[in-house]
C-alpha cells in the first residue's frame, strides 16, 4: 500500500497561503504593502566558472623527471595527471585527456618542453613555455607497446623501446618516426635462442653518442653501433634486469637484477661481469652465493671529482626482513646507508650539478617519489638529512574528512596563526635551501587573505594560508590531546562506537573575527576552543555530558512555554547549583546490564599543558542511553558574542553556554515543535530496531545491515566505512554505479523515517523572532531534514560579570517556516539587501590579567552585534534567506511572508549552498548532486549561473565541497588533492597573471673541457650526426601503420594565442625569431644573388678598365 506523504500537502498549503510564491508579480506583504525595491547589481556577466589551481600530493604517482638546468620537477600519475613543481609557490597541473597512466617522463632539458609516455602507447610533447602547458604533438603507436624512452641531452631524436624488443626513433620537433629501426633479432642475433623480452633500458655511451646500450628484461644487454647498424658487444646474465646506469667515462656500467644483485661490466669485456655484489644479502662463509634478495628496481651510478662515486638503489632487501619499511640504499665508498621510507618507493632521481653525462656528476641530492610523499635527501651532509618540503603535500597526512574555506578574513589572522604554528616545526632538516627552485611567481592580483581549514581522521585540524592561489600550512591542532588514549585494542573502553579513528572530525564551525573554534567528532563529541598566544596549564579540563535521546513521553516532555530543564553538567566547572535532569537517569550500567550515561571517549583527568594557539575551553560529549550509542552530530554552530554553542543530531538539539559551562537546552526535535508539530509520530522505544553498534556514526561497520555501496569514497579504505556526509542522515541517498541517481526528499515516504527528523542547519542571529516583534533580538534559527525552520529566542544577561552569574533564558518562539527538502543554509539581509553577519566579539587575549579600567569596560559591555538592523527604525525590515536541498526562499521579516521563492532542482538535490559576497554584492551559490553549479541573486533569487561542472561520483566530493566569498570554491578532488575553482568572471580574467611561469630563460652550462691530451689523442666524447643517420634522406620513411601522428591543441596557433605575461611574450618572441629566420633565409638568397651580380659587375668593370687603360682623357 502506498504511504501518504504529508509534506507535499503541507508544501501545497504553504505555497497557496503565500501571496508571493510566484516571481513575476511584484511580491506583496500580507498587509498588502509592496516589498521595497532593492537594487541588485550582480548580473550573469559577473559569473564564469573555471578551475584555478590544484594543491596537494599527486594521487597515485607513477613517473618522475627533473630538468637540471631549469630546476623543474615533473610527476606523472596513474590517472594521466601531470604535476610540475618549481620554486615554492610555482606549481602546475595538467591532464592527459585519455586518463591513461603515465609510465615515463623526459624533459627536453632547458628547452621548456617535456615528453610523456602513457600506458595506452601514446607519446605527447608538452609545451612548458606557456603558463598553462599544452600538448603540441602526440604519437600513437598502433602495433607495439611502449615500455621505455630515452632522450639524450641536446638531441632531438627520442629512442622508444617496445614490448617486442624493438627500438624506434622519433623526431621530437616534428613528432614523426624515423625509418631507422633497431630490431630485437638483429640486436641479439645468435646470442640467445629465445626472445629477450621487452626493452627495459636505453642509454647512449656518455663518451660516444654513436653507441647505444640496450637492456632487455631477460638479462641480455647489447651495445649497438648506430653507424654500422650492428651490435659491438652482447652481455648476458641469468637474472632479469630492472635498470642500467653508466659511469661517466663510458668504460663501465652497472645493472640491477631481480635477485637483489648488482653486476658491474667493463664495456670491452662482455664475457662476465667485473664485479657482482648483493648489497643486502647475507654473505655465506664457504664462498657460496649469497641468499637471493628482493629485486633492485633501480640503480644510479654518480661520480664525484674529489671522492668515491655514489651508488644509489631502491629495493634489494633480503626476504627475511618481513614488515620492514621500504628503503633507499646509498653506497658511498665503504659506507652503506639504508634510509627507511614511510611508503613504498615509486621512483627516485639523483640531482647533479651538471646536465652533461660525460662529466663528473657531483650529486648533491636524491629526490624520492613515494606512494604518498615526496622526499628530498641531502647527499652533501653527514647522515643524509632530508630537506624541509615547502610544497603543500601533507594534506592527506591523515585522511581529510571535512573542509571549510574562508576568503577575505581579518588581516591579522594569518600572521597570528603562523606565529603559533612556527613553534610546531620539526628539527633535524638539512640547513640548505630547497634545490628545486625553477620558474617565477605570478603577479598576485588578489590581495585579500584566504584560509582553508581541513579536518582529519586522526582528529587533527590544519589551518592553511590559501591567499593568491598558493597554499601553505600555518598551524596544526590535535583535538585528540584532551582524551585518554588506549594503548592497545584490549585496553580500549567498551563504549567505543568506532573501530578506528574515534577522533575523526566531522564538522568545523569557526568565527574568524573572534577566532572561536568549535568542532564535532565522530564519537559524538564537541570541543570548543579559544585562541591564545600564551601557554597555559589546565588543571581540570571543563567537561559536560549530555543525554540526547529520541523518545516521546507526554509525562516528561516540557511545555513550549517552560524554560527547558538542564541535564547534569560534569567536571565540576559549573558555578550554578545542578538542576534536575530532563530525562530519568540511571547509573552507568542500568539494571539489565546495558551501558548508560557513559560517553564514548574518556577525557584526561591529569593536568593538560596547552601550547600557544587553540586551547580547549570546553569538551561536550553525548552519552549512551539505555544501551543505545549516541547518534552522530549533524549540525554545529558557535557564537562568540552570545557565548553559546549549539549542536544537533537525529535525536534532538543541545544548546550550551560555554562561559558558564552549562547546558541551556536539551530537547528532542519533536519537542521543539511543541503543539505545532505537523507530523503524526508514533511513540517508540529508543532501543527498538536500532543497531547497538552505532551505525549512525559508522557509515558501514562490519556486521551491520547498511548496504555496502552507501558510501564509495576513495579517500581511504578505512574512512569510507565510517564517514559519509557531514550529515550522515540521508536514508535515501541511492548510489548506483558510483553516482547519485535519485532525489533524496522524494523517497522519504515512510512515517517512520519522518519521525527520525535530524537537525541539519543552525544559525545564530539578531533578527525578528515573532511576527509581532518591533525590534530584532538575539535568537537561534534551527533547520531540520524535513524542511522545517524553527526559531528559538535567546534572552541574554548584561555583559561583564553579570554574564557569568545570571542564566541565559532560552525559549522556543513558536515560529515555524516550511521548505521542500532538508534545510542546508540560512542567512539574513537588511532592508538594503546587505548581508547581516552574526554578532561577534572581537578577539582579545584571555590568558593575560586585565587592568582595572579594562574590567570596568567589560562590566558595561553587552554582546556586540554587527547587525545594522539594531540601529534601524522599527518600520524597517529584514530578509531571511533559507536554502534547502530542493528550493530557496527569501522570507520578509517580521511579517514572515515569502517574498521570493526559487525551485533549484526537481530531479536532484543540493549538496552545498552558501550565501557569499561577490563584487560588492551577495548571492546564493549551490552545488547539486547532478553536477551543476548554480548562483542566484539576492534577495530576488534570479538565476545568474547554471553550469554542468562535475558529476558527484563519490561522497568525498559531497563532504568537502564549499563556496566562499569573492567567487572562490574548493573540494577534495582525490584523497590527497584539493581542487580550487572560481565562479567569478573577474578572477577568471586575472588568472593568467596570477599563475606562475614554469620556463625562465637560463643559459645552458658550458660543456666539460676535453683537455689537451684527450683532444690530441681522441680520448674525449665522440659526437654523432644523428640528422644524417636518422633523417629521411638516409633512413627513409617509417611504416605509416606503425604509429599515427596527432597534432595537439597547443600547436603554433596555441602559442600565438598564449596568454599575456612573460611566457606569452617569449612565445611571441620565438615566433618572431622563426619569422626572422625565414626572412634571414630570404635575405641570404637575395644577398647571394647580389653577390653574383656584384661579381659579374666587377668582371665587367675590370674588362672596361683594361680596354681604356692606355687612352688619354681627351680620346674618350
Amino acid at each position: 500500500m502506498r504511504k501518504f506523504n504529508i509534506r507535499k500537502v503541507l508544501d501545497g498549503l504553504t505555497a497557496g497561503s503565500s501571496s508571493a510564491s510566484q516571481q513575476p508579480p511584484p511580491p506583496q506583504h500580507a498587509s498588502g504593502t509592496r516589498e521595497p525595491e532593492i537594487q541588485e547589481t550582480l548580473q550573469s556577466e559577473h559569473f564564469q566558472l573555471c578551475k584555478t589551481v590544484r594543491h596537494g600530493f599527486p594521487y597515485q604517482p607513477s613517473a618522475l623527471a627533473f630538468d637540471p638546468v631549469q630546476k623543474i620537477l615533473a610527476v606523472g600519475t596513474q590517472t594521466g595527471a601531470l604535476r610540475l613543481f618549481g620554486r615554492p609557490g610555482v606549481e602546475c597541473y595538467c591532464q592527459h585527456d585519455s586518463g591513461a597512466a603515465v609510465i615515463q617522463l623526459q624533459f627536453l632539458i632547458n628547452e621548456g618542453a617535456l615528453v610523456s609516455a602513457l600506458a595506452d602507447d601514446t607519446l605527447h610533447l608538452w609545451n612548458l613555455r606557456q603558463k598553462r602547458p599544452a600538448i603540441l604533438h602526440s604519437l600513437k603507436f598502433c602495433r607495439e607497446r611502449v615500455t621505455f624512452c630515452h632522450l639524450p641531452f641536446q638531441s632531438k631524436w627520442l629512442y622508444v623501446g617496445t614490448e617486442r624488443g624493438n627500438i624506434h626513433i622519433v623526431n621530437v620537433e616534428s613528432f614523426t618516426l624515423s625509418g631507422y629501426v633497431i630490431m630485437w633479432n638483429k640486436a641479439i642475433e645468435l646470442s640467445s635462442k629465445s626472445h629477450p623480452g621487452p626493452v627495459v633500458h636505453i642509454s647512449d655511451n656518455p663518451m660516444d653518442e654513436g653507441k647505444l646500450l640496450i637492456g632487455f628484461e631477460s638479462g641480455t644487454v647489447v651495445l649497438w653501433d648506430l653507424k654500422s647498424k650492428k651490435a659491438d658487444y652482447r652481455y648476458t646474465y641469468d637474472e632479469a634486469i630492472h635498470s642500467v646506469a653508466w659511469h661517466h667515462e663510458g668504460k663501465q656500467f652497472i645493472c640491477s637484477h631481480s635477485d637483489g644483485t648488482l653486476t658491474t661490466w667493463n664495456v670491452r669485456s662482455p664475457a662476465k661481469p667485473v664485479q657482482t655484489i648483493t648489497p643486502h644479502g647475507k654473505q655465506l662463509k664457504d664462498g657460496k652465493k649469497p641468499e637471493p634478495c628482493k629485486p633492485i628496481l633501480k640503480v644510479e651510478f654518480k661520480t664525484t671529482r674529489s671522492g668515491e662515486p655514489f651508488i644509489i638503489l631502491s629495493g634489494g632487501l633480503s626476504y627475511d626482513t618481513v614488515g620492514r619499511r621500504p628503503c633507499l640504499t646509498v653506497m658511498h665508498g665503504k659506507s652503506t646507508a639504508v634510509l627507511e621510507m614511510d611508503y613504498s618507493i615509486v621512483d627516485f632521481l639523483t640531482l647533479c650539478e651538471t646536465p652533461y653525462p660525460n662529466d663528473f656528476q657531483e650529486p648533491y641530492a636524491v629526490v624520492v617519489l613515494l606512494e604518498k610523499d615526496l622526499v628530498l635527501i641531502d647527499l652533501a651532509q653527514n647522515g643524509y638529512p632530508i630537506f624541509e618540503n615547502p610544497y603543500p603535500l601533507s594534506i592527506h597526512e591523515s585522511p581529510v574528512t571535512c573542509c571549510e574555506y574562508f576568503a577575505d578574513c581579518p588581516v591579522d589572522l594569518i600572521p597570528a596563526l603562523y606565529s603559533v604554528g612556527a613553534r610546531q616545526k620539526r628539527q633535524g632538516y638539512s640547513k640548505k635551501e630547497w634545490p628545486i627552485n625553477g620558474g617565477n611567481w605570478g603577479l598576485g592580483a588578489q590581495s585579500y587573505p584566504e584560509i582553508i581549514i581541513t579536518g582529519h581522521a586522526d582528529g587533527s585540524i590544519k589551518f592553511w594560508d590559501a591567499s593568491a592561489i598558493t597554499l601553505q600550512v600555518l598551524y596544526k591542532l590535535k583535538t585528540s590531546k584532551v582524551f585518554e588514549k588506549s594503548r592497545n585494542k584490549d585496553d580500549r573502553p567498551n563504549t567505543d562506537i568506532v573501530d578506528e579513528d574515534p577522533y575523526a572530525i566531522q564538522i568545523i564551525s569557526w568565527c574568524p573575527e573572534s577566532r572561536m573554534l568549535c568542532i564535532a567528532g565522530v564519537s559524538a563529541h564537541v570541543i570548543i576552543y579559544r585562541f591564545s598566544k600564551q601557554e597555559v596549564i589546565t588543571e581540570v579540563i571543563p567537561m559536560l555530558e549530555v543525554r540526547l535521546l529520541y523518545e516521546i513521553n507526554d509525562m516528561e516532555s516540557p511545555e513550549v512555554e517552560q524554560a527547558p530543564p538542564l541535564p547534569t553538567p560534569v567536571g565540576g566547572a559549573n558555578p550554578q547549583p545542578i538542576p534536575p535532569q530532563s530525562h530519568p537517569s540511571t547509573s552507568s550500567s542500568s539494571s539489565d546490564g546495558l551501558r548508560d550515561n557513559v560517553p564514548c571517549l574518556k577525557v584526561k583527568s591529569s593536568p593538560l599543558k596547552q601550547s600557544p594557539g587553540y586551547q580547549t575551553e570546553l569538551v561536550i560529549q553525548l552519552v549512551w542511553v539505555g544501551g543505545e550509542p549516541p547518534q552522530q552530530i549533524t549540525s554545529l554552530a558557535v557564537n562568540s558574542s552570545y557565548g553559546l554553542a549549539v549542536f544537533g543530531n537525529c535525536n534532538g538539539i543541545a544548546l550550551v553556554d560555554y562561559l558558564q559551562k552549562a547546558v541551556l537546552l536539551n530537547l528532542g526535535t519533536i519537542e521543539l515543535y511543541g503543539s505545532n508539530d505537523p507530523y503524526r509520530r508514533e511513540p517508540r522505544s529508543p532501543r527498538k530496531s536500532r543497531q547497538p553498534s552505532g551505525a549512525g556514526l559508522c557509515d558501514i561497520s562490519e556486521g551491520t545491515v547498511v548496504p555496502e555501496d552507501r558510501c564509495k569514497s576513495p579517500t581511504s579504505a578505512k574512512m569510507s566505512r565510517k564517514l559519509s556526509l557531514p550529515t550522515d542522515l540521508k536514508p535515501d541517498l541511492d548510489i548506483k554505479d558510483n553516482s547519485f541517481s535519485r532525489s533524496r526528499s522524494s523517497s522519504v515516504t515512510s512515517i517512520d523515517k519522518e519521525t527520525r527528523e535530524a537537525i541539519s542547519a543552525l544559525h545564530f542571529c539578531e533578527t525578528f523572532t515573532r511576527k509581532a516583534d518591533s525590534s530584532p533580538s538575539p535568537c537561534l534559527w534551527v533547520g531540520t531534514t524535513l524542511g522545517t525552520v524553527l526559531v528559538i529566542a535567546l534572552n541574554l544577561p548584561p555583559g561583564g560579570e553579570q554574564r557569568l552569574l545570571q542564566p541565559v533564558i532560552v525559549s522556543p518562539s513558536g515560529t515555524i517556516l516550511r521548505l521542500k527538502g532538508a534545510i542546508l543554509r540560512m542567512a539574513f539581509l537588511d532592508t538594503t539587501g546587505c548581508l547581516v553577519p552574526p554578532a561577534y566579539e572581537s578577539w582579545r587575549e584571555h590568558n593575560v590579567p586585565e587592568e582595572k579600567d579594562e574590567k570596568e569596560k567589560l562590566k558595561k559591555r553587552r554582546p556586540v552585534s554587527v547587525s545594522p538592523s539594531s540601529s534601524q527604525e522599527i518600520s524597517e525590515n529584514q530578509y531571511a534567506v533559507i536554502c534547502s536541498e530542493k528550493q530557496a526562499k527569501v522570507i520578509s521579516l517580521p511579517t514572515q511572508n515569502c517574498a521570493y521563492k526559487q525551485n533549484i532542482t526537481e530531479t536532484s538535490f543540493v549538496l552545498r549552498g552558501d550565501i557569499v559576497a561577490l563584487s560588492n554584492s551577495i548571492c546564493l551559490a549551490c552545488f547539486c548532486a547532478n553536477g551543476h553549479i548554480m548562483t542566484f541573486s539576492l534577495p530576488s533569487l534570479r538565476p545568474l549561473l547554471d553550469v554542468y561542472y562535475l558529476p558527484l561520483t563519490n561522497m568525498r566530493i559531497a563532504r568537502t565541497f564549499c563556496f566562499t566569498n569573492n567567487g572562490q570554491a574548493l573540494y577534495l578532488v582525490s584523497p590527497t588533492e584539493i581542487q580550487r575553482l572560481t565562479y567569478s568572471q573577474e578572477t577568471c580574467e586575472n588568472l593568467q597573471e596570477m599563475l606562475g611561469e614554469l620556463f625562465t630563460p637560463v643559459e645552458t652550462p658550458e660543456a666539460p673541457n676535453r683537455g689537451f691530451f684527450k683532444g690530441l689523442f681522441g680520448g674525449g666524447a665522440q659526437s654523432l650526426d644523428r640528422e644524417e643517420l636518422f633523417g629521411e634522406s638516409s633512413s627513409g620513411k617509417a611504416s605509416r601503420s606503425l604509429a599515427q601522428h596527432i597534432p595537439g591543441p597547443g600547436g603554433i596557433e596555441g602559442v600565438k594565442g598564449a596568454a599575456s605575461g612573460v611566457v606569452g611574450e617569449l612565445a611571441r618572441a620565438r615566433l618572431a625569431l622563426d619569422e626572422r629566420g625565414q626572412k634571414l633565409g630570404d635575405l641570404e638568397e637575395r644577398t647571394a644573388a647580389m653577390l653574383s651580380s656584384a661579381d659579374a659587375f666587377s668582371k665587367h668593370a675590370h674588362e672596361m678598365m683594361l680596354k681604356y687603360k692606355d687612352k688619354k682623357w681627351y680620346q674618350f
